[in-house]
């Protein structure tokens, strides 16, 4: 059992595959407003609030009647997609939550979506009840990159933060956990780590697959055949 093992996962990129199904949806919604450049905007957006989203977006484009009809567009898109389908799940991630609950590990979201969103979404993915702790953007004062949301979920794990792997797939994300002070893993979605982001974790891997064998071979000492060398990835 490794009940002293402390995880915080963000949600979107490494749950889901949900920042993909955003720009699915983002991309056609915006050339129906007549915006351009969204998918550029789109990728600043990872990891950030609603709220500061909708900062964004007024700051590039400034035109409320234009981005009311992006935003309609997007909601009825990304609405009618998810009622089709749902979220698709990131590869390894039942392995590796399965692992975790198996292994007497604490669990925790911290995310910039909304809570109520984030406890929507696992339960229709039946991956609720694998954490023990759900906080979303709308809990803290600052996001990503500042660790207000990583040290909360810590604190309500009942831990301290470095004592927390924290799994991030976004620069955002990478730099709130480093600030955290927490054991950093990136599994990189749509962004590739840059030079400076590779500076701020511990490891980087290739999905969540690699996850779990690195927690089996770092935590109980076994064997495997996976390349655990300090930021690899391949």
């Amino acid at each position: 059992m490794l009940k002293n093992l402390n995880v915080i996962f963000d949600m979107d990129g490494v749950i889901f595959d949900s920042e993909r199904f955003f720009l699915e949806c983002c991309i056609p919604a915006a050339e129906k407003a007549g915006l351009e450049g969204m998918r550029d905007v789109a990728y600043q957006c990872i990891g950030l609030t609603e709220k500061e989203t909708e900062k964004l977006l007024w700051n590039k484009y400034r035109d409320m009647e234009r981005l009311e009809v992006f935003r309609q567009e997007l909601v009825s898109a990304f609405q009618a997609r998810y009622q089709e389908s749902g979220l698709p799940l990131k590869p390894g991630v039942v392995e590796l939550l399965t692992f975790l609950m198996d292994a007497g590990a604490k669990t925790a979201i911290g995310s910039s979506t909304r809570s109520d969103t984030i406890k929507e979404e696992l339960h229709d993915a039946d991956l609720l009840g694998y954490f023990d702790v759900i906080v979303g953007g709308e809990m803290v004062e600052a996001s990503k990159p500042e660790p207000d949301l990583f040290l909360r979920a810590a604190k309500e794990l009942g831990c301290d933060s470095k004592d927390c792997y924290i799994i991030e797939d976004s620069h955002h994300g990478v730099r709130a956990a480093r600030k955290a002070g927490a054991k950093v893993i990136m599994v990189p979605d749509l962004l590739p780590p840059t030079e400076e982001i590779r500076a701020l974790t511990d490891w980087v891997f290739h999905s969540l697959l690699d996850v779990r064998e690195f927690f089996l071979h770092e935590l109980q000492s076994v064997e495997t055949d996976v390349d655990l060398e300090r930021n690899k990835y391949v």
